[in-house]
């Protein structure tokens, strides 16, 4: 008997802290709840946005813009409170009052967070919600939109279609992912105007605008498409001479007329001509803003390895292309873009950039590399074009002139818990380490939007200049010193943070 005391005098205790743990946060959302309340405009009641875990629908908030199941799991540190916010009024009360009790308040857009820092804290947290601030304004006769930050990507396409099947606009291939954090981190889209204070404006144009505070809206510029734009999707694996058709795309993709993007996906599957052997698959996925004969005829002058022909392209228009790109059919109605549901998988991401052809011996090294470890994929997208006309500091975006394409690993698993996490994590990782002789250096640069806590966290509590300068430097090279100074100068208390959030400078 007396060898079992210790063990109920540890679980009493333990029991003990979480009573306790419970009755704080159970008087930390009262006293929140009611804060809200009492700043709440007259005119739009708070009460209908705000969802605690006793509420029924709690669960079904909370779950709505995961994407990343690494972070749905039982164990994931939960919110305390929800608030969706339906009115402005919502977003200044959250912040009066995360401020008087100094609660740290995360700011979700639209779900493609991969590491989940807009929904995850390791201290107590509540969530602003931004999906039901989402209405978008299209006006055609000036070529913009205004477009709040709740708002998808797939929405906005769809918005613009209505009005015009000549205008578009430049951002992601995903439909589900959410305007504020794209645009917030992009920094290389037609972003023109912000509801916000004027000198915020260049930071949150790719810096990252959690970091400063919440954006409600942004106006963008539309661009004009032509009426038939063309797509392709073809495969080749090694055994169908992708080598020589990856190593023609790496010297002439960043050239190529600012009309043609073409992205490889790079894979690896069965062999089909030997049984039990896996290859390499590179798929070479086009959106060309004209018709296919135009296309075949530049694609034989500057990829002729790669042997297009017109039969291979569809002439379809812009809004179509997007279904396209998501492995949508084309012909299905539309307004499937106004769905907000993403794919759910459990995934990890990194990214990279490359600023030198890689000799086609460390092509066929990496083929390598990626048939033993059968996973992840790399997507490789070409840059050049007009981002490299634009100056690096023009916003706090800096990867622009002197990259040829951005690396991004891609890693999805279907299984839960920390031991499926953790290998195929460690697989990502591995590769990652195997791409180091190819890619930028010095430092080894990465894309804000694709975030990657592997490059360094800071603190939920008072963040640290030094720790927030190791993945800051990474996301955006010599405009991170910039980015701290405006951070210090209108947030010099951090309460805009995450745990990969811009830092304020040392008092």
């Amino acid at each position: 008997m007396a060898t079992s005391r210790p063990n109920v005098v540890v679980f009493s205790l333990l029991s003990a802290l979480l009573l306790v743990s419970t009755m704080a946060a159970s008087a930390m959302e009262e006293t929140f709840v009611q804060c809200l309340l009492d700043n709440s405009h007259p005119s739009h009641p708070i009460s209908e946005a705000i969802f605690t875990p006793q509420n029924p629908s709690y669960s079904s908030v909370l779950q709505s813009s995961i994407r990343n199941l690494r972070f749905n799991e039982t164990f994931t540190p939960k919110p305390f409170l929800i608030l969706t916010a339906l009115h402005q009024s919502h977003v200044q009360a959250a912040i009066v009052c995360a401020k008087r009790d100094n609660i740290q308040m995360k700011i979700r857009s639209g779900g493609h967070d991969y590491e989940g820092l807009s929904y995850v804290a390791a201290v107590p947290f509540f969530v602003l919600d931004m999906f039901n601030l989402r209405a978008i304004d299209v006006d055609i006769s000036t070529e913009t939109a205004w477009v709040q930050s709740g708002a998808t990507l797939g929405e906005l396409y769809y918005r613009i279609s209505e009005k015009s099947n000549v205008h578009g606009f430049p951002a992601g291939v995903c439909p589900t992912v959410g305007v504020g954090g794209h645009l917030g981190g992009g920094g290389y889209d037609s972003t023109i105007e912000n509801r916000w204070v004027k000198i915020f404006f260049w930071a949150i144009r790719g810096g990252g605008a959690a970091s400063f505070g919440v954006v409600l809206a942004y106006k963008i510029n539309l661009v004009r498409v032509p009426e038939t734009v063309t797509v392709f999707s073809v495969a080749k694996t090694l055994e169908e001479n992708a080598t020589d058709i990856v190593d023609q795309w790496q010297h002439v993709a960043s050239k190529l007329p600012n009309d043609l993007f073409i992205r490889l996906v790079i894979d690896v599957v069965n062999s089909s001509t030997q049984a039990d052997r896996k290859t390499v698959r590179v798929t070479f996925l086009s959106l060309f803003l004209g018709d296919s004969k135009r296309l075949v005829s530049i694609m034989n002058e500057n990829i002729p390895a790669l042997g297009l022909s017109e039969s291979d392209c569809i002439e379809t228009s812009w809004i179509r292309s997007v279904l396209f790109w998501t492995n949508i059919a084309i012909n299905s109605p539309t307004d499937v873009l106004l769905n907000r549901t993403p794919s759910l998988v459990y995934l990890k991401r990194k990214s990279d950039y490359v600023k030198e052809p890689i000799p086609r011996a460390g092509l066929e090294w990496i083929w390598q590399r990626m048939i033993e470890l059968q996973v992840p994929q790399l997507i490789f997208n070409p840059y050049g074009g007009e981002m490299a006309e634009i100056a690096p500091t023009a916003t706090p975006f800096p990867h622009r002139e002197g990259n040829l394409w951005k690396i991004q690993y891609v890693t999805n698993w279907n299984q839960g818990g920390l031991e499926a996490a953790n290998y195929y994590i460690g697989l990502t990782r591995k590769l990652y380490g195997y791409m180091t002789p190819f890619v930028s250096k010095n430092p080894r640069e990465a894309f804000l939007n694709y975030r990657d806590t592997d490059l360094g966290v800071n603190h939920n509590g008072r963040q640290s200049y030094v720790e927030g300068r190791v993945y800051g430097i990474k996301y955006f090279k010599a405009n991170f010193n910039r980015l701290v100074h405006i951070k210090t100068k209108v947030d010099p208390s951090n309460f805009f943070r995450n745990e990969q959030s811009i830092p304020t400078l040392p008092y």
